[in-house]
């Protein structure tokens, strides 16, 4: 399972969490007619034990005449108590809460998405929120979000995540933050805005760029602007298509700091092994409906030619309808109004790998971190040996970061010495290093200013390093280039 299931069998159903919100949201008061809300719990073979907990956590701490209903999905398990046993305990709840508890079984194992969509068709109240099954609702996590949306029906919200550890469930509080993602599209947390401080109200809606997964939206809204992307495999990045959907098309991402869900993490997930493959293609989906000419960027950030990635993100005609009857707005709007951290490079003509012809199982490597001298060393193609070459004549080495406040580093020569010099981008445009070159295809690599070229050579027959040099005619390739 990823967790300690033992533990979790062993504790009480209705164990008391930590209140986590802040002081005023404690005292904070809301309208008594709110919308009404269903939550959906999604499941594929996790422990009925956490399933129960969440499910009473629910029951427990949210008034009920605003619980419509739970609605269980299971994504196909195989575990036997998950069968007749869970059955049995939701006749139980329905016996004390008529009709509270529905479940849906997904006849063949179909994903994350595709049971949050088979969650939210099954829902009829008002407001639906979508959770994971291994979650414990914290006091009051529901008023907050149906205040909200009962004054602007538009907003997908997204509660604040407090972490339960895998090994002994104790509850760790993580502050409030926004959500984003990087340029392959995984999820990561941004600093709060500027606008939000300024308020100098800690009960405040965060405006967010996106979201992490967990939500809740007007039902009918959901519905209008298209729910969820069905064509997405498995796990990944179905959170960041949401969230520029919601965007794009006239809706908002908000996160509510006085709305808490304690939500318990895995030390494995439980579908795939490797997550990166679903979600490079998941990814490729996003970037072709929603991020127009931004979309090279992810092939970039994934290391894929723009041609051919050989990756089939399946058909995607009926998102790119969506948007179309929608009216959305384009990502060139959605990176300068909502995410200006995202920095756009427009300038790569080369990226990928980098060799020299003389030795073809070699690559330019970022070398040891910390450290700032690059090496040559045996291929493996993932993040430190990433070059991405601009037309400009930068040539950034490990990885692309491309976001406000982290580090791109540049390739320098420092002009003595035999060694080059991998610098801060920023840092060397400052201090006006020799960060700048001229590279073709299968031609040497000339520092603008210097002259020196960028060349192997041998210490003894098994090892070769890098080193800067009057050029002797040496020839280097880069992985991919764009036209």
């Amino acid at each position: 399972y990823g967790y300690n299931v033992y533990l979790s069998d062993h504790l009480p159903l209705d164990r008391p969490i930590r209140d986590t919100r802040s002081p005023s949201c404690k005292i904070k008061t809301y309208p008594k007619d709110l919308p009404t809300i269903s939550v959906v719990l999604i499941f594929m073979n996790e422990a009925l034990s956490i399933i129960l907990r969440a499910i009473t956590s629910i029951i427990n701490r949210t008034p009920s005449h605003l619980l419509k209903e739970i609605v269980l999905v299971d994504d196909y398990s195989s575990n036997d108590d998950l069968k007749g046993p869970l059955e049995t305990h939701i006749k139980n709840y329905n016996a004390k809460h008529p009709g509270l508890l529905k479940i849906i079984r997904h006849q063949k194992r179909e994903g994350l998405t595709q049971a949050r969509i088979s969650g939210w068709e099954a829902s009829t109240a008002d407001v639906v929120a979508i959770l994971d099954a291994h979650i414990e609702v914290n006091v009051a996590w529901a008023e907050p979000i149906l205040s909200r949306l009962k004054e602007d029906c538009t907003v997908i919200i997204s509660p604040v995540f407090d972490n339960i550890r895998f090994d002994d469930f104790e509850l760790l509080q993580y502050s409030v933050a926004a959500d984003g993602f990087d340029w392959a599209l995984w999820c990561l947390y941004e600093p709060l805005p500027a606008e939000w401080y300024a308020l100098k109200d800690e009960t405040a809606p965060v405006r967010s760029p996106s979201i992490m997964g967990i939500l809740a939206a007007d039902r009918k809204f959901l519905g209008e602007i298209g729910v969820l992307d069905g064509g997405m495999h498995i796990y990944g990045g179905e959170n960041v298509e949401l969230g520029l959907r919601a965007w794009q098309c006239g809706g908002k991402v908000e996160v509510l700091p006085c709305s808490r869900i304690a939500h318990l993490e895995r030390a494995h997930k439980p579908y795939l092994p490797d997550l990166s493959i679903a979600v490079k293609r998941n990814a490729l989906r996003v970037a072709e409906v929603w991020m127009d000419d931004y979309k090279y960027m992810v092939y970039f950030a994934w290391n894929l030619p723009i041609e051919n990635p050989g990756i089939d993100f399946g058909d995607v005609s009926s998102r790119k309808e969506l948007r179309k009857q929608l009216k959305c707005k384009g990502f060139d709007w959605y990176i300068k109004n909502i995410y200006p951290n995202l920095i756009f490079l427009p300038n790569i003509v080369g990226y990928g790998t980098m060799k020299n012809t003389l030795k073809e199982d070699i690559c330019v490597d970022q070398g040891p971190v910390p450290g700032n001298t690059p090496i040559m060393y045996p291929c493996h193609a993932y993040s430190p040996q990433h070059i991405f070459y601009h037309s400009t004549g930068e040539m950034y080495v490990g990885g692309l970061r491309a976001r406000r406040n982290t580090v791109d580093r540049c390739l320098t020569d420092p002009g003595n010495g035999d060694l080059p010099v991998l610098e801060q981008c920023d840092t060397a445009v400052n201090k006006g290093l020799n960060l700048r070159w001229d590279f073709k295809q299968g031609s040497a690599v000339i520092n603008r200013s210097t002259k020196r070229c960028l060349e192997i050579t041998a210490d003894n027959p098994v090892s070769y390093r890098l080193v800067m040099r009057t050029c002797t005619g040496q020839r280097w390739n880069i992985q991919h280039t764009v036209k």
